[in-house]
């Protein structure tokens, strides 16, 4: 008995000091359309990331030719450089509230109000004329248009006639990835600011 006693005081002592902190983080339940974009979507960056880490040099110190590419394959490698190029620029356009994130994916813009400008956006909104603001966000839109696009091309599962679907996932992400205060379009079409 006291062997049992000794045996569950030495074993509390040194497995009770090691007791592992559980975080349990509640996702909410994707559509299986949802599933499919983002793993067409996913595909798309990985190859993204392909192409950055491409050596242009052999072992022997010969220049290698990158790996020949179709023209839909190079847009959309475009098209997501242009969209993580753009991003610090999005981003201050969605707190200044001059860009919000419509249902179908693409971004609306707004007039450009400076009147409560955040104290670190001043001289951001300084050297932004509204055509630059413009172009920059047509660009992000026009690259944004030709992700969906390619998402539908790749998987095998889905058609053009999905395209307005697929359009309304990146809608429902583009929502969800949103930061507080930002504005967005519900599926309703009406417009708030994400509590």
């Amino acid at each position: 008995m006291n062997r049992l006693i000794l045996f569950t005081g030495v074993c509390f002592l040194c497995f009770g000091c090691t007791l592992a902190e559980v975080q349990v983080n509640v996702v909410s339940e994707r559509t299986a359309l949802e599933n499919q974009v983002l793993g067409a979507y996913n595909s798309l960056s990985d190859e993204v990331l392909l192409v950055a880490s491409v050596r242009g040099v052999d072992p022997t110190g010969q220049i290698e030719s990158p790996p020949r590419r179709s023209r839909e394959q190079q847009d959309a490698v475009d098209a997501i450089q242009v969209m993580a190029f753009n991003q610090d620029d999005i981003d201050a356009f969605k707190r200044l509230g001059w860009v919000g994130e419509g249902n179908e994916g693409l971004l609306k813009a707004f007039p450009m109000e400076t009147t409560a400008t955040p104290e670190d956006l001043t001289d951001f909104v300084e050297r932004y004329p509204e055509p630059e603001f413009k172009a920059v966000v047509g660009q992000v839109n026009e690259a944004r248009e030709t992700i969906m696009r390619r998402v539908v091309e790749t998987d095998p599962g889905l058609s053009k006639d999905d395209l307005p679907q697929v359009r309304r996932v990146f809608g429902k992400l583009n929502r969800e990835n949103a930061l507080s205060g930002e504005k967005i379009q519900n599926e309703d079409g009406l417009w708030t600011e994400k509590p």
